[in-house]
């Protein structure tokens, strides 16, 4: 249970870490096209990128997939790119419409989690390079980002509720303002991480 505990904390630190923002700039991409109504349906889809994060995570570390690390670092930034561009493409004011293709988004999102959850298993082979047994750990880590994404989540929603809300915004208008934002940084990266792939550094 001590293993669980200590994991369950990288976890979390981890992903809310802002430094690790390229996972920040994906949930925010998530959450960027649904009012705090649908808070329901964003943290369903938070899950769904977890289970994806969770299997790419436990398969690496098993060494059952390897994957080239830059080819990973490059398919992130592109992942936050194809999220903005569903949202600008489908953004609308109505916050009570029925949400579409809600199967296929969630698919997406697991598909996704597990180019992202690549990302992160250097990361965690290292810390885990010395424990006998790695169900614990890892259940432990894998609960803990699931924590931070949720906990990341909560604070952009909060952010839309002061914009729609408070200021009396459309949600259209938040969802184009913070998409288009998050696509910008992630234009500048998948340019770094393209150039770091094909090219070499």
């Amino acid at each position: 249970m001590e293993d669980f505990k200590l994991f369950f904390e990288q976890g979390w630190l981890h992903i809310s870490d802002i430094t690790a923002y390229d996972h920040i700039l994906f949930i925010t991409a998530l959450t960027a096209i649904y009012s705090l109504r649908r808070w329901g349906v964003i943290a369903w889809l938070v899950t769904a990128f977890t289970v994806g994060h969770s299997l790419a995570l436990a398969a690496s570390v098993l060494q059952w997939v390897s994957v080239p690390t830059a080819l990973v670092e490059f398919l992130i930034p592109i992942t936050i790119l194809l999220t903005c561009g569903l949202n600008i493409a489908t953004a609308q004011n109505d916050e009570d419409a029925p949400v579409k293709n809600l199967s296929l988004k969630y698919g997406a999102a697991v598909f996704f989690g597990l180019i992202h959850g690549l990302g992160f298993s250097n990361y965690l082979k290292f810390i885990l390079s010395e424990q006998d047994s790695l169900f614990m750990p890892l259940l432990g880590f894998n609960v803990g980002l699931e924590f931070g994404q949720l906990l990341i989540m909560q604070a952009i929603l909060l952010l839309n509720f002061i914009f729609v809300r408070l200021l009396k915004s459309p949600l259209r208008d938040w969802t184009l303002i913070t998409s288009a934002a998050v696509a910008g940084i992630a234009l500048v990266l998948s340019i770094e991480t393209g150039y770091a792939f094909f090219v070499g550094e």
